[in-house]
């Protein structure tokens, strides 16, 4: 005797070897014994063999029209016994019991189970809405299909274009044009960035750099909502001096301009005075949360996006020619020794008579110019003449000041490598599309503009974090517990040494166009302006702010974001450049040693780090030639094989920079698609083969 039974929803024939009232022990064609339940026993036979039982029952199964069928079935509940003989016959075979049987249970849509082989047909309206819901899954399949298809052919649908970041990096695994990529790519064996790159899906390396940027970091688009710019008060008084601020030639938020007064007289009063927004933007407001959400300008070479509305720079910015609402810091310093007797904070409007462009004058004002009044150069200008006197005392002060904090920092600070300006031809301030010409050139650090800018800076960021420190006003600092290698510059609210640059205390502040925590302190220091010992009642952000915790970690992330942006796209045109001036050698040094016969070098004229083969254990500082590869736009990169070493081995010692200066050394990698292609197709359940690729 043998048995047709249910097992955890599904169905199993066999020999039964005994049986009781309530159960019965079956077994199965593998020789596998089971213990069935008596209520579980669907149908009782002797032939033909449980196997060619259950292979006839489903050849049945399959020539069953369901529609058909639901209209036979009964309204009320019924077994599939009573189906197979409405269906068939009243004689209905064995067979063709078993048959609709399993025809019911693999037509959920049309017969609801309720178990041991009994069913109840669903509602018309029920029915057609399952019957709707297939026939557009299947639509779905076929055109996962034909895109596939269309992929693999080198054709990309204009659905999966417009899709194109979200597939690669934020995809739905459920929607059809992810399952498309996917499956394309198993089909051809090819990863997914290299399949949508041939297909046409990416109109040009730079594009797909800028889209993803966008992508990751605004959604949205770069536009501003419309809203009114805030004017400044109207009360501030006007501040007797000639400020100047020196800056590229391409800022037009100009944060921060210089004054000397009292050269002479044996007490000089240096001006630093910062860009004031925070006079009139105020917190929790929607410009204040556009700041908040974009939370710094991003650069790149050619192009910016702001972190505020133009019409709000414009207001704002230290422009020449006119009174600008300014935060300034009024340093008094002994002309002889150029000792810091003094400090004073202002809130007022402060004439600027001439913006500097560093980038236009660097090679008039040298150190020779500055401390040497013999020396001429035909082409100064008239308005850097009259500042000449002010400049020479600004870089000897700033020389000084730099001293001063080389003592604290325990060792020098190292200028040895350029600055890198990138000009583009031809965009004018518009977004690049990548085609145009760029231009590199050299900034030596710590030329004599650029020191005293930074050194000013320095004393602002470090006397008003000292002095909110000293109100118990919170601010946003930036600290390093030490030199040591691998401690790292924080951001945090308290006001701790900043062991690289050499202060006590370090709060970013002359940045307040281009830096939301530089907004941020500008709002604290105000207050500390205008309250004085009980500032910290007033201020915006109190002590132990949950809010200041939040600004700080938003911007830690986001101003990585960016700057990670700006590296990209430098080194994009870095690789532009050797592409456009077919430059095919180079000569760099050693950086350090990799595995895998490998080692990173930096290039001695370009900004650029990458890997040589060949070049495998040599020391840092090491000086080659190297030959250069293809160069990659997309991943970024370009590789060298060496040609011959420069130097001597045995007069090589290996360069030591410092630590915070000397930034983590990285070429660029695979791009990070998030694409799995070992998933699982959720709705079919067939894993998915690994790309070749």
């Amino acid at each position: 005797m043998h048995a047709l039974f249910e097992d955890s929803g599904k169905f199993f024939a066999g020999r039964i070897l005994s049986e009781t009232d309530t159960s019965a022990q079956v077994e199965l064609e593998s020789g596998k014994r089971v213990k069935v339940k008596a209520t579980h026993l669907l149908l009782k036979f002797d032939k033909p063999s449980p196997v060619e039982l259950l292979s006839q029952a489903q050849q049945v199964a399959s020539s069953i029209e369901l529609d058909l069928a639901w209209e036979f079935a009964p309204e009320e509940e019924f077994s599939f016994v009573d189906l197979a003989r409405d269906y068939f016959s009243a004689q209905a075979t064995l067979v063709q019991q078993a048959g609709a049987l399993l025809c019911m249970q693999d037509a959920p849509h049309y017969f609801r189970r309720a178990g041991k082989g009994r069913f109840k047909k669903a509602s018309a309206e029920v029915l057609q809405q399952a019957l709707a819901a297939i026939e557009k899954k299947q639509a779905i399949l076929q055109q996962v299909a034909d895109w596939a298809q269309a992929l693999g052919q080198g054709d990309c649908p204009q659905a999966i274009r417009d899709q194109l970041y979200k597939i690669l990096f934020k995809p739905d695994k459920n929607a059809p044009e992810y399952k498309a990529v996917v499956e394309a790519s198993r089909a051809t064996h090819k990863a997914p960035l290299d399949l949508l790159q041939q297909a046409g899906a990416i109109d040009s390396a730079y594009q797909f750099h800028w889209q993803r940027f966008l992508f990751d970091n605004f959604p949205k688009g770069t536009g501003f909502p419309t809203l009114e710019a805030p004017l400044p008060p109207e009360d501030l008084p006007l501040a007797p001096v000639q400020a100047y601020s020196i800056d590229d030639s391409q800022t037009t938020e100009i944060d921060d301009a210089l004054s000397v007064q009292g050269l002479g007289s044996g007490t000089v009063v240096l001006g630093i005075h910062i860009a004031a927004p925070g006079l009139a933007i105020v917190p929790g407001t929607p410009l204040d949360q556009l700041g908040r959400n974009r939370l710094s300008t991003v650069y790149m070479p050619g192009y910016k996006i702001t972190m505020l509305p133009d019409a709000v720079v414009q207001i704002y910015t230290l422009d020449e020619g006119r009174a600008n609402p300014a935060v300034s810091l009024y340093v008094t310093i002994n002309e002889e020794t150029l000792e810091i007797t003094g400090t004073q904070t202002k809130l007022e409007r402060v004439p600027v008579a001439a913006n500097l462009r560093h980038d236009r004058l660097d090679h008039i004002v040298t150190e020779g110019w500055l401390t040497d009044p013999t020396i001429e150069v035909p082409e100064t200008p008239e308005v850097l003449l009259g500042l000449r006197a002010q400049l020479a005392f600004l870089y000897r002060l700033a020389k000084q000041l730099k001293a001063q904090r080389e003592v604290v920092r325990g060792k020098p600070e190292n200028f040895n490598r350029a600055d890198y300006n990138f000009r583009l031809q031809g965009n004018d301030g518009a977004q690049p599309d990548g085609s145009e010409t760029v231009q590199i050139s050299t900034r030596q650090r710590g030329a004599p503009m650029d020191l005293i800018v930074a050194e000013a800076a320095i004393v602002a960021n470090s006397t008003w974090g000292g002095w909110l420190a000293e109100l118990g006003v919170p601010g946003i600092y930036r600290s390093q517990a030490s030199m040591a290698p691998g401690v790292k510059v924080r951001m945090g609210t308290k006001a701790l040494p900043h062991a690289g640059i050499g202060v006590q205390s370090y709060a970013w502040a002359t940045s307040p166009l281009r830096r939301y925590v530089d907004l941020v302190n500008q709002w604290q220091i105000i207050a500390c302006v205008r309250h004085g010992n009980t500032a910290a009642l007033a201020a915006p952000f109190k002590p132990k702010s949950a809010e200041l915790f939040s600004i700080i970690s938003s911007f830690d992330a986001t101003y990585g974001a960016y700057n990670g942006y700006q590296a990209s796209m430098e080194r994009f045109w870095t690789l532009k450049y050797l592409q456009q001036n077919a430059i095919t050698e180079l000569d760099a040094t050693v950086i350090k040693d990799v595995p895998g016969g490998h080692c990173l070098v930096r290039a001695d004229t370009l900004p650029l780090v990458f890997s040589v083969l060949g070049a495998q254990n040599l020391p840092r500082g090491a000086r080659l030639r190297v030959k250069l590869g293809a160069v990659d736009e997309m991943a970024l990169d370009v590789h060298g094989t060496l040609l011959e070493r420069l130097d001597n081995p045995a007069e090589v010692s290996a360069v030591v920079t410092d630590g915070e200066e000397d930034e983590e050394e990285t070429v660029a990698g695979p791009i990070a698609i998030a694409m799995d292609l070992n998933d699982t197709d959720t709705d079919n359940h067939v894993p998915l083969a690994p790309s070749a690729g």
